[in-house]
């Protein structure tokens, strides 16, 4: 198991007019009533404790009476735009903000109650930076998952991914056989093999959430990301492969476990396939997504020069040498691994 550094203080790259562009294309831009700025003018936060009496990241986030009632208001327009595209829901009301100072995007959790029925849901306003939305448009477009989020300026709002943190799944079911263990392990390589080709980060056990479902006579296991931060940034290959944090280790362990390598190289390629049919799929808005990407920075020349050489190693292609960008770098990891072409030559 390696251990990779991650930059927790990543620099905040603006999102410039050709991404606003493809994002009011595909129906991400908005005009929302309400900014990030205007959430962190809080006058207290009272640390929060999850149902073990341990204290979270997260914290309860007080306001003045008049503010609260100006933010609920705008809150909740909000969450309309966001699962009704502004159609009005009555009686909604928001009971709570928290805040989370941990990370990047150093979000808020607003809770949405349903009065009618004591029916809740979450949803998170953070800080929009490109390589958050380009981690969102690339999980649209690639994962089997879909992702529900607007952006208005330097504001991204983000619908909420259901699922059981893995870190906790894995603490609790430590001492016990899951079911359908096999299912679980296949979903492991499969997301792994997903954030390598599509080169997101940081997905250590408590950035990516495992859904479970019955389905007839047994439990089917998903392994959806839940945070974009790292999205094509870092410079070490391996901070992309999921298999290789020692949050995980358990997972790995599962994999090694119950599975051969032939097996687990089969359903590498089972996703790669996947992910070949999702580009053609949406061709259109990945063309427009990649050459915006191409001539956007989204990180560091250092790290562009460090990746694009453990690149031209990995795939034994030295035309990665010659590439310049973030952009470049996913989109040619991206043809040769799925075997397409995404972007011609002369684009």
């Amino acid at each position: 198991m390696e251990f990779n550094h991650i930059e927790y203080k990543k620099p905040v790259y603006k999102i410039k007019a050709n991404l606003k562009d493809h994002l009011r294309q595909y129906s991400r831009l908005d005009n929302l009533p309400i900014t990030y700025e205007d959430l962190v003018h809080f006058t207290d936060l009272i640390p929060l404790e999850d149902d073990e009496g341990k204290k979270t990241l997260w914290h309860l986030a007080i306001y003045k009476q008049d503010e609260l009632q100006a933010l609920s208001k705008a809150l909740v327009e909000v969450y309309q735009k966001l699962v009704s595209d502004g159609d009005t829901i009555p009686y909604l009301r928001i009971d709570r903000i928290d805040f989370c100072s941990f990370g990047n995007s150093q979000p808020f959790r607003i809770r949405v109650v349903n009065e009618i029925n004591d029916n809740y849901d979450h949803f998170y306003v953070k800080r929009a930076d490109s390589s958050r939305i380009y981690g969102l448009e690339l999980e649209e477009i690639f994962s089997p998952n879909r992702v529900n989020y607007l952006v208005d300026n330097q504001t991204l709002v983000e619908d909420h991914v259901v699922g059981i943190p893995v870190d906790d799944f894995i603490l609790k079911n430590k001492t016990i056989k899951i079911e359908n263990r096999l299912r679980l392990a296949k979903e492991f390589v499969k997301f792994n093999e997903r954030c390598f080709v599509r080169l997101l980060g940081d997905m250590r056990a408590y950035n990516f959430v495992v859904e479970i479902t019955q389905d007839f006579d047994n439990i089917q296991y998903r392994l959806i990301a839940m945070d974009f931060d790292q999205q094509s940034f870092e410079g070490r290959m391996n901070i992309y492969r999921p298999q290789f944090y020692k949050d995980n280790i358990e997972l790995v362990k599962l994999v090694q476990e119950v599975m051969s390598i032939e097996m687990a190289t089969q359903y590498q390629r089972i996703e790669r396939v996947a992910m070949k049919k999702r580009f053609f799929a949406s061709k259109r808005r990945t063309r427009s997504l990649l050459r915006i990407m191409k001539k956007d920075i989204v990180s560091t020349k250092k790290n562009v020069e460090i990746l694009k050489s453990e690149l031209a190693v990995f795939h034994k292609n030295n035309s990665f040498l010659e590439l310049k960008t973030m952009g470049d770098l996913l989109n040619k990891h991206l043809e040769i691994s799925l075997k397409i072409e995404i972007l011609s030559k002369a684009t």
